[in-house]
């Protein structure tokens, strides 16, 4: 073995990939312990938006993250010197490292990699620059305040954060599936030796911009948003984090860390079909890449936390393309947004933990504000109530604007016990 934990000769073969420490800043709940409570009662985190004005558009509602105090979260990232997701980037990786009983020194010691996937980036503070040079002129330019627009901030700011240096960072812009394409990358880096771990996932900050835009295109929901409901109407902006850290089942067991679950694979597309349509066809072959990456077989996979938006056209296409791998006894599929809002580039990690979670624990999340499926989405959504089930695999979905999809395969380690929430 090298001073950095890896081997010095090339590895033998591919090594097994597990989930030891989870992150979680959501509307839901902040810290793994708050997030599994709430996704095992159903909460919804539907509120007024606070971080910015709100004024002139049809609707205030939103997900926002609620006790984070960034001073108090962040040791060396200064919240004066970095943005909201930043800071939500940060603070989740400390999460997750603190959640694996790990410490910074075990990092550093070691190669990792460490993946952040977003759609917006910085854009929050872009809105507040573009705010103050109405105000005052191109004073508002300062290289402090550029400095917080940075998108590449996001996984800096956790390198920043734990103090690394031996480590590959790179912050992934493909919306709203980035988190799985960050959990992708990571997998990829310890199951090929190349990182002894990785802290992978996804982070967004609610800001002006998005919200709008959303607005724009009519996709804004009044109330709740409600996936695959026959009323459905439209999803809810939300904001927060969601971190995973990786590593191989050799350095979990060794330590006697608890696993919530092992990384099976996962299958990546772009189709480029439409700027904001999912396509059928292609979201189907997403999810048999990641079975096939994965060797698992349809009938194996007992779960699928669906990408689930509540807008009409994807929901329906979702669906679709699910049955067209599963046919008509697809698995349960369930839509965690109608409790923590699209939380943009975290959705996906945020998903990914919930699915590691009804791993570990033993229960399937509800797809909350439910009244009646659509028929066109003829499958078991769960509706507004978990339940206790045997969650052995699980399928997790990321599909974003430009037909970037991403999936993502977990599955139950046989360290597995059953133990109670942490």
């Amino acid at each position: 073995m090298s001073a950095a934990g890896i081997p010095a000769g090339p590895v033998a073969g591919p090594r097994r990939v597990v989930l030891t420490g989870c992150g979680v800043l959501s509307s839901i709940g902040n810290g793994v312990a708050e997030f599994t409570t709430a996704l095992r009662a159903g909460r919804v985190g539907t509120g007024d938006i606070t971080v910015f004005d709100t004024t002139g558009f049809p609707s205030r509602r939103g997900h926002q993250v609620h006790g984070f105090d960034a001073a108090t979260a962040l040791h060396r990232v200064r919240p004066e010197h970095s943005g909201r997701a930043t800071q939500f980037a940060a603070a989740a990786a400390r999460m997750a490292l603190d959640d694996a009983g790990l410490d910074e020194a075990w990092l550093r010691e070691r190669r990792g990699t460490v993946v952040v996937g977003t759609t917006d980036g910085e854009v929050g503070e872009l809105d507040l620059l573009t705010r103050s040079a109405l105000a005052i002129g191109l004073g508002a330019f300062t290289g402090a305040a550029l400095s917080r627009t940075a998108t590449g901030s996001l996984a800096l700011g956790v390198v920043r954060e734990l103090g690394l240096s031996d480590v590959e960072s790179s912050t992934i812009a493909t919306a709203c599936a980035a988190g799985n394409y960050a959990i992708g990358a990571g997998f990829d880096a310890v199951r090929s030796g190349r990182s002894a771990w990785a802290l992978v996932g996804g982070a967004d900050a609610l800001n002006r911009k998005t919200f709008a835009g959303f607005a724009r295109l009519g996709l804004v929901a009044p109330d709740e948003c409600r996936p695959f409901d026959a009323d459905r109407v439209g999803l809810l902006t939300g904001e927060g984090a969601g971190l995973l850290l990786l590593e191989s089942e050799e350095s979990a067991l060794a330590r006697g860390a608890h696993i919530y679950a092992e990384v099976l694979g996962y299958g990546l597309n772009c189709d480029a079909s439409h700027p904001t349509a999912p396509e059928e066809n292609s979201v189907a072959r997403c999810i048999r890449l990641a079975l096939e990456n994965a060797s698992v077989k349809p009938d194996e996979v007992d779960l699928i936390s669906a990408h689930g938006t509540g807008t009409r056209t994807n929901d329906t296409t979702e669906i679709a393309a699910i049955r067209q791998v599963y046919g008509d006894e697809a698995p349960r599929t369930v839509g965690v947004k109608g409790m923590i809002g699209h939380t943009m580039g975290a959705a996906s990690a945020l998903g990914a933990i919930a699915s590691a979670l009804a791993i570990r624990h033993g229960f399937i999340p509800p797809t909350a504000n439910h009244r009646s499926t659509d028929p066109d989405c003829p499958v078991d959504v769960v509706p507004n109530a978990s339940v206790p089930a045997d969650v052995r695999i699980v399928q997790n979905n990321g599909l974003a604007f430009g037909g970037n999809n991403a999936v993502v395969l977990l599955g139950r380690h046989e360290s597995h016990r059953g133990e109670s929430v942490r």
